[in-house]
């Protein structure tokens, strides 16, 4: 518990730094920013991601299939939400994301508590839920611009999270071996991605807003940080999967959601404060339910 905590540090320090240096720069300087987000450095960290181990098939059917039911469940969960969020369906789109999305880095700090098998199969979770997170969240914001069916497609397939995802994983499943001396100025860029989009949220935030949760923040981040960890382990359990999978599956399903999720609001002309305070809300109650649930985990490993 105490390491999670202390990976969840640095988070809050680049927020909370972020709020600092917000004066320093225009808010156009921090929309490019967002941009060079968006279009470089997570694309990178997705890529990298993506790449990390090639599956095998048990692993695709079981953890693969699995995270996309969770992604699927936070989605259909937050729906009827609609009534409780934004007016602007742009706004609500933003918001909406985070109950499905989930904080790639420290999904690979928190498997760290667990027992070794387990860190490859996070790896692969991470690698096969990226392109549907994507899909759905660019998705539902492209709707929110009110695009024909034809030009919604197009977003998702050009857009930067999703074509890095693909390859990453194309590349990962043919088992195509990248020169170390290539692969170093992405894996570079991908260690900036987080510490900017912090920053940036942290410019963002209304930090007054932060402590006050209505019923909209309050079950969205319900829904990420109880109702699908605690369905998926129940489910997993019920139908016999393995507790290794079942333990990286939950704890997957378990995770603040993103930062990234911010990065895209932005660039879609959503309402980044609100998004930006949510994602906040999320890690720091993330501080206490993601220790519990790697306690509740590690009884059974």
């Amino acid at each position: 518990m105490f390491k999670i905590l202390l990976a969840l540090l640095p988070d809050f320090s680049l927020i909370v730094l972020g709020g600092v240096l917000r004066v320093t720069l225009s808010p156009d300087a921090w929309k490019a920013i967002d941009r060079l987000n968006f279009q470089v450095l997570f694309p990178a960290l997705i890529f990298t991601a993506a790449l990390s181990k090639a599956p095998d098939a048990g692993d695709v059917l079981v953890v693969g299939v699995g995270v996309w039911l969770i992604i699927g469940l936070g989605f259909c969960l937050a729906w009827p939400l609609r009534r409780l969020g934004p007016e602007r369906f742009l706004d609500f789109a933003g918001l909406w994301q985070t109950a499905w999305r989930f904080n790639t880095a420290l999904a690979f700090v928190a498997v760290q508590t667990l027992p070794e098998t387990h860190r490859a199969l996070m790896s692969i979770a991470i690698g096969m839920a990226v392109p549907l997170a994507n899909v759905l969240a660019i998705g539902a914001l492209s709707r929110g611009h009110a695009l024909s069916l034809s030009k919604m497609i197009r977003q998702i397939v050009t857009n930067p999270f999703f074509v890095a995802s693909v390859a990453g994983m194309t590349l990962s499943m043919l088992r195509v071996e990248i020169d170390p001396l290539m692969l170093k100025p992405v894996r570079m860029l991908a260690t900036a991605a987080v510490p900017i989009a912090l920053l940036s949220i942290g410019a963002s935030l209304n930090w007054r807003a932060l402590a006050r949760v209505d019923r909209f923040s309050a079950a969205l981040n319900a829904i990420k940080l109880v109702i699908l960890p605690a369905t998926t382990w129940a489910l997993a359990t019920a139908i016999g999967v393995d507790p290794v999978r079942t333990a990286v599956l939950t704890l997957f399903a378990a995770l603040p959601t993103a930062s990234a999720a911010h990065v895209l609001a932005s660039v879609f002309g959503a309402d980044r404060e609100a998004v930006a305070t949510l994602i906040a809300q999320s890690t720091l109650i993330g501080c206490v339910s993601l220790p519990l649930w790697l306690a509740f985990l590690n009884s059974f490993a």
